[in-house]
């Protein structure tokens, strides 16, 4: 039976033929539009196209009422799980399962913008960014602070119970510090407090908060090219720290109000919980991939 997840797959890569793309077209009838509607953030930004990197956030804005969905893919079967040929066998992982996340972005405000994701495995993650220091021709660095609570079993509202004692609640504070390179791409260091990172009723370390500095950048491929590389790194420098720290590699294509990713990871989650506990061992690597469709 197709999951509602992969439903949400094949609904978000034929919105493209049912609903194309027409802020980036150009046009007579797109540059009409844009000459009515002065709002700054629905301009392109090649530097900085996608509102992640591959899991961690970027600075790019949201938008006034705008929305944008995101949907996150990784193989769980580990690359070097089995012989040569039963990687090329199984096609690279792809007749395994998977873990999926689908994220849904508003624009609250200009600088403001709230999203919930859903993954998989029944976590539901709220946040909320909010630009303080924008960017300009004296300031190349931003600086946003962002806000995030995941809950387990659906948000505590489903009837799969937990463990006994099991923490069903992760909450994250940080901030996103962005260095832009113009048209080129950026580069991003986010410290974050993930608190009751650590969801088991007795963690071993002794700690259920984690402290992780996330490392990342994006780098476009040639001066109009449409094609990015992309790395992030998020180790756990205090605190609890039960599994590998999070990294994660890709090359992207953007397209109209679509960028797609594939990915190269040593982490299965997609939230910022999930990041603070870390991937699953220090030889796996899964691949993966993400889609962003931009409404507007």
């Amino acid at each position: 039976m197709r999951s509602p997840f992969t439903s949400c797959a094949l609904l978000l890569i034929l919105s493209h033929l049912a609903w194309p793309p027409s802020s980036h077209a150009q046009t007579p009838a797109s540059t009409s539009v844009q000459a009515d509607q002065p709002d700054p953030d629905l301009r392109l930004t090649p530097g900085e196209p996608d509102f992640a990197l591959s899991t961690l956030p970027t600075s790019l804005r949201m938008p006034q009422g705008k929305l944008a969905f995101r949907l996150t893919h990784r193989f769980v079967r580990p690359i070097a799980a089995g012989t040569t040929g039963d990687f090329f066998s199984s096609f690279f992982g792809f007749d395994g399962g998977a873990t999926m996340g689908l994220e849904v972005r508003y624009g609250l405000a200009p600088g403001t913008q709230l999203t919930v994701m859903r993954t998989s495995d029944r976590a539901i993650q709220f946040l909320a960014q909010d630009e303080v220091v924008g960017q300009g021709d004296a300031r190349p660095i931003t600086m946003d602070l962002l806000a995030a609570i995941e809950g387990q079993n659906n948000f505590g509202l489903s009837k799969h119970s937990s463990l006994p004692g099991q923490r069903q609640f992760t909450t994250t504070i940080g901030a996103v510090l962005a260095r832009h390179a113009g048209d080129r791409g950026a580069f991003y260091v986010e410290p974050m407090g993930v608190f009751d990172a650590n969801l088991a009723p007795s963690p071993v370390s002794g700690s259920r908060h984690a402290f992780v500095l996330g490392l990342g950048t994006r780098w476009r491929l040639g001066a109009q090219s449409k094609s990015y590389v992309v790395g992030e790194f998020a180790p756990r420098v205090g605190g609890s720290d039960p599994g590998v720290d999070h990294i994660s590699v890709g090359i992207e294509k953007r397209a109209g109000g679509h960028v797609f990713q594939l990915t190269l990871t040593n982490d299965l989650g997609t939230t910022l919980g999930q990041v603070a506990r870390g991937g699953p061992g220090h030889h796996d690597w899964f691949l993966g991939f993400n889609l962003t469709r931009k409404f507007f």
